[in-house]
């Protein structure tokens, strides 16, 4: 009954193996390199790029924000690399959970799983209220219902939920398809931002590149301030190197979600090459792109007159560009709306895998026999999401997004050197250069920018944890397949007959 207990990685390969025929709990392979970095692209660039490039160049970075960008990308690469070599030899649905599972114990896996589930949970929330916001910018709609302030209920946040919802339970190839077509508008006007841009840029606006140190205001001291400072008594400062890293741990929420990828192993039909293309693929198209939109923007305007909640097509409009604004507008809807269906379809498989191994009732990770997915638990997260999204005003948590991937992350990059370990003999068809430094940088680096986060976020994040425990010692321990010495692949749960 021990904690640490390990799931086999034959049973592992064996649930990934499975094809959802016969009666096992498994998902069909439907998807393709392509696919996956849509998917990719699909949850990456959003947020980050539509909003986070204005609030973190204004109050932490200045010009700098570009470095910070690259700083996060940088991180999240490596990251990636070892989330690769992962995907590519245990191709399966729950990525980081499962991986953990297999060489750091259960509980370890039951913590990441449960981090995991927060972090999507909350980015398609925080999102939905985005898209929400800018579809009544776009349209003129009222703010009382689809508003951030001063609203009770924001309908549009729930309406997109709902929808896109019924999107992931319908079926991963139409997800897909929809994915793929919203990626390519928000790609294209992207690089659209990018040129056009440039035509507007001004040396004077991008200097100095990194604004001068300056003590930071006092509403930034007590639990709102970094852990780096409060560990350490540092004086609160923005700007200055210090503050191009504090703002490189908040735009890492921009690069949160590319796990997502990982996440669909059971469904890509050659995992052990389409799996890393996906991965890296989208980190170093997504990186590129922010880095470019964000000099840009630096550029075109001082950043102490930066917009916060739409700085791109303010950026335009105060240049005289008003019809770029508008299709800077409809490029953040279709950006924001491929990022909450992406953060629903991840967050089923994630539901999916932990109730396949026993964590939480298996009943749940019952699979479509049509639709080849995990339509319960998808339709649970819909649901949740959709509640968060329409009642809670999420800015305030948005932070906790970027300390749940930063976590997950750590702890996939000492699973590379600990797997090896183990399974010498495992097949990895994508090996992490230079390991076992390379996996120990990058779990340093993670561990890093979560200091960088303040005390409050950290507090929040331990409640989650905390709230996990109960959970898992009141039920999963001990009902768990590994607690009942059940097989890996059972039959699945039928459904009632009148």
């Amino acid at each position: 009954m021990s904690v640490l207990r390990t799931k086999p990685i034959k049973d592992v390969i064996a649930q990934g193996e499975a094809d959802g025929s016969d009666g096992q709990l498994g998902l069909k392979r439907r998807l393709g390199a392509i696919d996956l970095t849509g998917f990719g692209i699909g949850i990456v660039i959003g947020t980050g790029i539509f909003t986070l490039t204005g609030i973190e160049a204004r109050d932490s970075a200045g010009p700098g924000v570009v470095i910070s960008f690259a700083i996060a990308g940088l991180v999240a690469l490596l990251a990636a690399l070892c989330y690769a070599e992962l995907a590519s030899s245990v191709p399966t649905a729950g990525s980081a959970y499962t991986y953990a599972y297999a060489t750091m114990g259960e509980i370890v896996a039951w913590i990441i799983g449960w981090d995991l589930l927060l972090e999507f949970a909350l980015g398609a929330a925080v999102v939905a209220r985005g898209w929400s916001g800018y579809l009544a910018e776009l349209l003129d709609l009222p703010t009382r219902w689809f508003g951030e302030e001063g609203s009770t209920v924001n309908i549009g946040a729930i309406a997109i939920v709902l929808i896109l919802g019924i999107v992931a339970i319908v079926g991963i190839r139409e997800s897909a398809r929809i994915t793929n077509m919203l990626v390519l508008v928000k790609v294209a006007i992207c690089v659209f931002v990018v040129v056009a841009g440039l035509f507007f840029v001004k040396a004077a606006n991008l200097t100095p590149f990194i604004p001068p140190a300056e003590p930071a205001g006092s509403g930034d001291d007590g639990i709102k301030q970094p852990v780096t400072q409060a560990l350490f008594g540092l004086e609160p400062s923005v700007f200055g190197f210090v503050g191009v890293l504090s703002a490189a741990a908040v735009v890492f929420f921009a690069y949160t979600g590319f796990e997502a990828v990982a996440n669909l192993g059971e469904e890509t039909r050659k995992p052990k090459r389409d799996l890393t293309l996906g991965l890296l693929g989208t980190l170093l198209i997504s990186t590129v792109l922010y880095i470019g939109v964000s000099l840009v923007v630096v550029g075109m305007v001082p950043y102490t007159e930066i917009d916060r909640g739409a700085p791109i097509a303010s950026a335009f409009e105060s240049v005289g560009a008003g019809w770029a604004a508008v299709l800077v507008s409809i490029a953040a809807v279709a950006g924001l709306t491929s990022v909450i269906l992406v953060d629903l379809v991840a967050m089923g498989r994630i539901g999916f895998a932990i109730a396949r191994d026993g964590l939480i009732p298996p009943s749940i990770a019952k699979v479509h026999p049509r639709w080849g997915t995990p339509y319960r638990i998808s339709a649970i997260m819909t649901v949740a999401v959709a509640l968060l999204a329409g009642f809670l005003p999420l800015s305030a948590l948005a932070d906790l997004v970027s300390i749940g991937a930063l976590c997950a992350f750590v702890l996939v990059s000492v699973a590379v050197p600990i797997l090896r370990r183990k399974r010498p003999d495992l097949e990895r068809p994508f090996r992490v250069p230079f390991s076992p430094v390379l996996p120990i940088v990058s779990a340093l680096a993670c561990f890093y920018l979560m200091l960088n986060l303040s005390v409050e976020t950290w507090l929040r994040f331990l409640a989650w944890m905390l709230l996990g425990a109960v959970i898992y010692f009141g039920y999963g321990h001990r009902r768990n397949r590994l607690a009942q010495h059940e097989p890996a692949v059972a039959p699945t749960p039928r459904e009632p007959t009148a």
